[in-house]
């Protein structure tokens, strides 16, 4: 089965998931909302937000590596199926880049 994590639409942390698939999407979330070197006591944990300073096209292709390798070392209970970026007028005004997770559960495979 394919789960989605949405980073273009809020959501609220949940500290205590009924699901496993739950638990997995908001550690995915962390993830990539985490810049790295910055979560004390786990300074491994997130993505270089240095490559945002890129243009859009090379920031795209870079981010989407640096999110596949994230999420594989950080939560192996995912295995990612497609990095995208949907494009909206308004972000590209105003330089925002936001993204798109599809995965599927390892154990699911």
């Amino acid at each position: 089965m394919m789960y989605t994590v949405d980073m273009t639409q809020p959501t609220l942390i949940n500290f205590s998931p009924l699901t496993v698939e739950e638990e997995v999407s908001q550690n995915i979330r962390m993830i990539l909302a985490t810049p790295w070197g910055s979560a004390p006591l786990a300074r491994e944990v997130g993505l270089d937000y240095t490559i945002i300073d890129e243009p859009a096209f090379i920031a795209e292709t870079r981010l989407t590596a640096e999110i596949i390798t994230a999420i594989t070392e950080q939560e192996p209970r995912a295995s990612v199926a497609d990095v995208s970026f949907p494009k909206d007028k308004e972000d590209s005004l105003n330089g925002r880049l936001a993204v798109v997770v599809k995965y599927t559960l390892a154990e699911e495979e």
